[in-house]
């Protein structure tokens, strides 16, 4: 019997959002709502890992005093990455270290400036990732449309390849390195595969129903 994986959310949040002109993670969410601590992309973000998680862990650079009274309103711990400007590899992995430090073995990863997936699009990646470990892989990621998205859920055998990886690699690196232990999991949700770079970004989510 496959063991049952210790899960830690991780979510990267160090970005300096230069092209949105603020921090995304302190966007409203949903689009248009007055505001609120719980009411922000990372908000968002947390409360939707929670129930899959152990504990949810957001990795912050130099905007992590910003993201502390959301962080831990909500019951999360927050992780300084003191390098941010190396990128989000660096993150990556300092989140990471920080999952196999606490004593957990298995990682959810997203990524702050993603729009919130559908509840259930959670909970059906979680589901196909208990059943991948039976088929040695090593890691689960979302498809839409014939594209590749987030977040990715990562057991302890992709931990540590990305730990190892050199910090000039970056995680689509490893993750294409290590493709035979890689399941892509085809879902109808077409956040799994959206970015919110810009203001237009962000308005264009604002047509949708959240």
């Amino acid at each position: 019997m496959v063991r049952s994986p210790s899960l830690c959310g991780i979510i990267l949040a160090a970005g300096v959002s230069s092209r949105m002109g603020r921090d995304k993670a302190l966007l409203p969410w949903p689009v248009g709502h007055p505001g609120g601590l719980r009411n922000t992309l990372l908000g968002a973000w947390i409360e939707l890992l929670r129930p899959h998680s152990d504990m949810v862990i957001v990795v912050g650079g130099t905007n992590s005093p910003t993201l502390e009274p959301v962080i831990y309103s909500i019951g999360g711990f927050l992780v300084r990455n003191r390098t941010p400007e190396l990128g989000q590899f660096s993150s990556l992995r300092v989140g990471l270290n920080e999952v196999l430090g606490r004593g957990r073995d298995s990682a959810i990863v997203a990524l702050v400036d993603r729009p919130p997936i559908q509840p259930a699009t959670m909970a059906h990646l979680h589901s196909a990732f208990l059943g991948a470990l039976e088929q040695n892989f090593w890691a689960v990621a979302p498809e839409h449309g014939e594209r590749h998205g987030h977040p990715i859920l990562l057991d302890r055998e992709m931990i540590e390849a990305l730990l190892r990886a050199q910090l000039t690699a970056t995680a689509r690196d490893i993750l294409h390195a290590n493709a035979t232990h890689l399941c892509y999991v085809p879902v109808d949700d077409a956040r799994v595969v959206m970015n919110i770079d810009t203001q237009e970004d962000y308005d264009r989510l604002a047509m949708e129903k959240t």
